[in-house]
């Protein structure tokens, strides 16, 4: 099938995510991401989670477009200049468009995702709780080590384990994690240098502090309705930290979406972990 008449539906526009529409995008393929209107994403510097407040977001040279209705993909698609991003409804979506494939790019922590087979010719899932023949027709190997990125045919994802990989030994500790639900306000910014305790937003009447020092790496929007237990934001205590790019992680998953669609290109350069 020419790459010109391929096109692709991520579902999820966080890091991964727009990643593998970044990748695809880059292949020449039209991508279209779908996510919430109220994306609680905070590695918006490494994802195109902006480009639904701002109208547009750019990651490491590829320019995203929010677009609001079906009009707006196709045009965005013949332009062939941004990925479109949406927050309508995925049903509607999936009646008005034909898509070659799908790729399940929430990163929900189901205990068994639903079975997606009938949603396009080509279901992708990426990690744990996907099984091919099962809920997907191919799978992608999410946790880090030498499968990282592998394409799973006909086993499994790994089941999940630990917990985020550490960064200068620091791991869970390094996020600041809603401790109820509500209205999220920050004055914050991407990159902002901060102290440990240092005051970085509310969270209802909840005082929301940096739990180490550091620069932050990830921050959820302010003014997005967040649930209890949700990710707000984190510090990378790293002297070189990464904000903004493509991750090693999500480019190596990305890459294994290149290669179960059967697709080549030219091989990615990951920005340090």
């Amino acid at each position: 099938m020419p790459l010109k008449t391929l096109h692709v539906l991520v579902l999820g526009g966080g890091d991964i995510g727009s990643a593998i529409a970044h990748r695809l995008h880059r292949l020449g393929v039209r991508v279209l991401v779908s996510d919430r209107a109220q994306s609680p994403h905070a590695r918006r510097g490494m994802a195109f989670t902006d480009s639904i407040y701002d109208g547009e977001s750019t990651l490491a040279g590829v320019r995203a477009r929010h677009v609001a209705d079906l009009a707006g993909i196709e045009a965005c698609w013949q332009g062939g200049d941004a990925v479109p991003v949406v927050t309508l409804p995925e049903a509607q979506l999936m009646a008005a468009l034909r898509f070659d494939a799908l790729v399940e790019a929430t990163m929900r922590r189901y205990q068994m995702p639903p079975d997606a087979r009938a949603l396009a010719p080509v279901v992708i899932g990426l990690g744990p709780g996907y099984v091919p023949g099962e809920n997907c027709h191919l799978a992608i190997e999410t946790q880090w080590g030498e499968h990282m990125g592998a394409v799973l045919r006909d086993a499994p994802a790994a089941a999940r384990a630990g917990g985020p990989r550490p960064l200068d030994g620091i791991a869970r500790e390094r996020f600041a994690i809603a401790p109820c639900s509500g209205t999220w306000r920050t004055q914050a910014s991407l990159g902002q240098r901060v102290a440990a305790g240092e005051l970085l937003g509310h969270l209802g009447e909840t005082e929301i502090r940096a739990p180490i020092a550091g620069h932050v790496r990830g921050l959820t929007r302010a003014g997005i309705e967040v649930l209890a237990g949700q990710r707000l934001l984190e510090v990378d205590p790293r002297a070189e930290p990464q904000i903004f790019g493509l991750g090693e992680r999500p480019e190596a998953i990305a890459d294994g979406v290149v290669l179960a669609l059967g697709l080549s290109g030219p091989p990615a350069h990951p920005d340090p972990a």
